[in-house]
């Protein structure tokens, strides 16, 4: 559990600069410049990432259970959860489409979704503290940037349907491969019971 911890306490802590200490960021970003300080984010954020996958297998060796199975409408409930998400964040790679341009920051919410969908699925402690983290940064994240927004008065450019079509087909695409097969391959969990 520790080693899932520490992951998350480096890839979470790196991507909450922003949340927590924008204007050193800032500053930093000034004094040594933004591909180096690119570089070091993405080493933290890749070494964070890697503890976290490392350290949740662990955890799931030993599963500390804290409730009984939920029931198997929440692996439905989740099903779809997740479908939206994988949506929300293609959507944010997407340029010009109307979500992007209505939600801001779709990306946050895709996270948002996806963790809640896992908590409402799995009762474990490791699920708690992998999905419950991930879930508490995005709301203070998502925060921060709608504070960020509102300060830059910034102004999404209005998207186009057709462009909201290819990030809707493209994450309904990328949620079925992953939920059909990819899952089970990476996770060693079949959610879709195939």
């Amino acid at each position: 559990m520790l080693t899932l911890v520490a992951g998350l306490l480096l890839f979470l802590g790196a991507h909450s600069v922003r949340v927590f200490a924008e204007g050193w960021r800032t500053a930093t970003i000034a004094s040594v410049g933004e591909k180096p300080w690119k570089g070091v984010y993405s080493l933290v954020s890749i070494a964070g990432f890697v503890l976290v996958v490392v350290g949740y297998g662990l955890a799931r060796q030993s599963p500390v259970v804290l409730w009984p199975q939920p029931p198997v409408w929440t692996r439905h409930l989740a099903a779809l959860l997740t479908l939206v998400a994988f949506v929300l964040v293609v959507a944010a790679y997407v340029p010009g489409n109307q979500l992007k341009a209505k939600l801001h920051h779709p990306m946050i919410l895709g996270v948002k979704v996806w963790a809640l969908a896992h908590l409402v699925a799995n009762n474990t402690l490791a699920d708690l503290v992998l999905f419950g983290g991930f879930l508490a940064w995005a709301v203070l994240d998502l925060r921060a940037a709608r504070k960020r927004d509102r300060s830059l008065a910034t102004v999404a450019a209005a998207g186009s349907a057709s462009r909201t079509a290819i990030a809707v087909v493209v994450g309904l695409v990328a949620w079925a491969v992953f939920a059909f097969w990819l899952h089970r391959v990476l996770i060693g969990v079949s959610p879709m019971g195939v």
